[in-house]
């Protein structure tokens, strides 16, 4: 054991200076950038070095919470992580199981399932836009067929924008499919079998079994949609664009608009409650989901 702890203490300074061109780039461009965001949160910034910085304390926290655009932002997001737990993690772990259960031609039924993930979030969006077009879009010429009258310009009209942002996303769960379905295959098959030999039925396997022993990867699917609820702005950007109003409004568009009107102090407050919201999140999730503790 001594002699052990001895080669562990000789090898250290090695294992550092390995380590120490990865430490150097973290730092670099992940360290020093939040340290930078979270300071010029607190100042009137411009952008043009930090020496430029003015200290204004809360002022940028207090101008957001005054800003309706802003509440109207927060209560978006609790909308959209609610309907991204309820209907579009609940819709990946389904499809997984579907997957799971080799029905024929799920090969098939996978693989064309994954071709979304080849498609940008952008081009998502403009295709969106055109199948919810008010005169030409697909939706709305297959409602005319029994509604010949019908007219709704989806993202321009409040509270059908709302909902048609959701639609882009809601059933777009190929990662959380493909997450929960690698830990379903892991599952090992003599516990499935010992399951069968003590009578359990399939929906007891997959409800006492499968479930919890997938709780790792449903957490992390968890993680993943709500964080991008968080930071959406594609779908809103080249769609809504926050609109009607604000009622599509969302922090990642407060965030670009900040910028663009030179106001990096008011921007990086908006990435500071947006960083804090992301990690309220993890935890939040890594509490529930026991995700700290063995699943085996």
């Amino acid at each position: 054991m001594d002699t052990k702890s001895k080669l562990g203490r000789r090898n250290l300074p090695w294992v550092f200076i390995f380590l120490l061109p990865t430490l150097v780039m973290f730092a670099m461009f992940y360290l020093w950038p939040i340290i930078e965001v979270f300071y010029t949160s607190f100042t009137r910034y411009r952008g043009f070095g930090l020496h430029t910085a003015e200290w204004l304390g809360f002022a940028n926290f207090t101008r957001l919470f005054n800003m309706q655009s802003f509440l109207i932002s927060i209560t978006n997001i609790a909308l959209w992580s609610v309907l991204a737990i309820v209907l579009h993690v609940s819709f990946g772990v389904v499809v997984a199981f579907i997957f799971y259960r080799g029905i024929p031609g799920w090969k098939f039924a996978r693989a064309a399932f994954m071709v979304p993930v080849v498609i940008s979030s952008a081009a998502w969006a403009m295709i969106y836009r055109f199948i919810f077009n008010n005169d030409f879009g697909l939706l709305n010429n297959i409602i005319r067929i029994f509604n010949p009258d019908f007219q709704l310009n989806w993202f321009f009209s409040s509270p059908a924008a709302f909902w048609a942002i959701t639609f882009t996303w809601v059933f777009y769960a190929v990662i959380v499919t493909m997450v929960v379905l690698g830990d379903l295959m892991a599952i090992p098959s003599d516990l499935l079998e010992a399951a069968s030999i003590d009578g359990a039925s399939s929906w007891q396997k997959t409800w006492f079994i499968k479930l919890p022993l997938c709780r790792f990867s449903i957490g992390t699917g968890v993680i993943m949609s709500v964080t991008s609820r968080i930071s959406m702005y594609e779908a809103i950007a080249l769609t809504s664009r926050g609109g009607p109003g604000d009622d599509t409004m969302s922090l990642s568009l407060i965030l670009v608009r900040a910028i663009s009107d030179n106001n990096f102090g008011l921007a990086n407050a908006t990435a500071v409650i947006m960083f804090i919201m992301g990690i309220l999140t993890m935890v939040i999730v890594n509490k529930l989901f026991r995700m700290n503790d063995s699943v085996y």
